[in-house]
């Protein structure tokens, strides 16, 4: 071999060498295998302690709630920068309340509108509500209230909640508040439920209990535990949903209008202490069965089908945030049905409270303790 050969090769190995030592140990852990696909983590924000909700803006911002600290939080994707946002309505923040979804309207750039739902009360009475506002600088201008929901109660658990806008309606989800799981089968209330109102707070008069007597007229579906999960299917246009079950039993559940999903008469786990829930029984007449569950419980958190062009190898899966099981959940479906999984990132040991499809094709997500991440493949 030629002196100027071995110069070549020289300094190739030592470009090599300072490329991967000037990477950090955990930038070179943050790249991950999957079935179909090799991709790496990159971090995109830091110190956002229950990062909840995560959206996407025009001009290229993210807006990420804080649960734990009831903020929003307005962050540049290229920086990290983040700057919270003045005028955000007070929200209670205990248990599983603080801020928790933020949505903009798909018309933002001709309207303005941002939808927010957070809990609010004390901690003698608190419930969650729905508010939207228009973004000015760094700050919420014009904020009014839509809906709350009612009742109220002493326990800071189970406020749901994740929002979807479609065809001029919103559609949203709350919670059975824990000690008041039986609510979520009579409709005088709107704990265990998923509603559906006009974008500006109205009731549609199609909605299916608008008739019924002593029912909310908001109510769309109804035996609902813990909704954290909600979207649409991006060919279908159909509402999925998925639900923390107690000791097992978190289901993903396809929504239609009126029906009755079965919480706590029916149910795929167990209650905490190992007793059963109700008369231990999973199914029921009259009572819908989950298109899949999980026991034991991952704990979903978040949820999106993937369809961009990134990952074309994932487009129609869906993607679910697992807190308990502290990984990424992928589901691939045919017919309707789940016919795969697999779990990914179990390695990297987060909490996966947040999923969402980013404006680039890429995969965001947010974990606890906290930080939003994106995958993006090799």
């Amino acid at each position: 071999m030629k002196y100027k050969d071995h110069s070549c090769l020289l300094l190739i190995g030592i470009w090599l060498s300072l490329l991967f030592f000037n990477c950090t140990d955990e930038e070179q852990a943050w790249t991950f295998k999957s079935e179909e696909i090799n991709f790496r983590l990159e971090k995109v924000a830091d110190s956002i302690r229950v990062p909840f909700g995560i959206s996407f803006l025009p001009n290229g911002k993210m807006l990420v709630t804080n649960r734990f600290a009831g903020e929003i939080l307005l962050v540049d994707i290229d920086s990290g920068e983040k700057k919270m946002l003045k005028g955000v309505p007070k929200s209670y923040c205990k248990g599983d309340g603080g801020a928790l979804d933020i949505l903009p309207h798909p018309k933002y750039e001709q309207n303005g509108w941002l939808y927010f739902s957070h809990s609010i009360g004390d901690s003698i009475s608190s419930s969650m509500s729905i508010e939207r506002g228009k973004l000015k600088g760094d700050s919420l201008i014009n904020v009014e209230r839509i809906f709350t929901a009612y009742p109220f109660y002493e326990s800071p658990s189970h406020y749901g909640s994740r929002m979807v806008l479609k065809d001029g309606y919103l559609f949203f989800t709350m919670g059975d508040r824990y000690d008041l799981k039986d609510s979520a089968q009579t409709l005088n209330n709107h704990l265990g439920k998923v509603m559906r109102i006009f974008e500006d707070g109205q009731i549609p008069k199609d909605n299916p209990f608008v008739d019924t007597k002593n029912a909310k007229p908001e109510i769309w579906s109804f035996g609902h535990r813990n909704p954290q999960g909600l979207t649409l299917h991006p060919k279908t246009n159909a509402l999925w949903l998925h639900e923390h079950g107690p000791k097992g039993g978190d289901e993903l559940n396809l929504v239609k209008p009126g029906l009755n999903y079965g919480w706590p008469i029916i149910c795929h786990g167990i209650d905490y202490d190992d007793t059963p829930i109700g008369e231990g029984i999973t199914h029921k007449e009259g009572m819908e069965q989950p298109i899949h569950h999980y026991t034991p419980s991952i704990a979903p958190s978040g949820m999106e089908f993937y369809h961009g062009n990134a990952f074309k190898e994932w487009n129609g899966n869906v993607f679910i945030g697992a807190m308990a099981k502290t990984h990424l959940n992928r589901l691939v479906f045919k017919n309707g049905k789940v016919v795969h999984e697999e779990r990914l990132l179990e390695s990297f040991g987060r909490r996966i409270r947040a999923v969402k499809q980013g404006p680039d094709g890429l995969i965001y997500i947010g974990v606890d303790g906290g930080m939003i991440l994106r995958l993006r493949p090799i």
